[in-house]
């Protein structure tokens, strides 16, 4: 069984993400949706080489190299990765699933909003981990995403709290 990790909007407040990294060594995959601000600098240090990672810009990750969206292949399953704001995901992810699926995407993973969100629009599982410094969820509760990848392909989606 393969572990992805995802995370978003961190905004370099890294006490919980270090620990959640620790927490579920090794991971084949770890995805960050943005708003880091500098955490990509550090995340290989903290995960190990093993470790796949896919990193996007955030609307507040001003001196970022990285790429604004990306695709990416988890374990048979094609991904659209960003962090969301280009998409208008704070009114609705019906923009965003119309891109994923442009791109012949069944997955669509975003931030921005800071609240955990999964479902399926149009064909398109849309998913966003919510945050784990700055939740704004009613709970207030710090949020990721773990995925397991059998061997099959088949993906399973577990939410989690700190």
């Amino acid at each position: 069984m393969k572990k992805i990790l995802v995370v978003s909007d961190t905004h370099g407040n890294n006490k919980n993400l270090k620990k959640l990294i620790e927490m579920h060594k090794p991971l084949d995959m770890l995805i960050h949706l943005g708003d880091g601000e500098g955490v990509e600098h550090y995340m290989r240090d903290w995960t190990g080489d093993a470790t796949e990672l896919c990193m996007v810009r955030g609307n507040n990750d001003f001196f970022s190299g990285l790429e604004r969206d990306m695709e990416t292949d988890i374990y048979g399953h094609k991904a659209f990765l960003t962090h969301g704001h280009m998409y208008g995901v704070s009114v609705g992810v019906t923009g965003l699933a119309e891109e994923a699926r442009s791109r012949g995407c069944e997955l669509a993973f975003f931030g921005h909003t800071h609240r955990p969100f999964m479902d399926e629009i149009e064909g398109v599982r849309c998913i966003n981990p919510g945050s784990l410094s700055y939740p704004r969820q009613a709970d207030r509760k710090c949020t990721f995403m773990l995925i397991e990848a059998e061997d099959s392909g088949k993906l399973h989606f577990h939410q989690g709290e700190m």
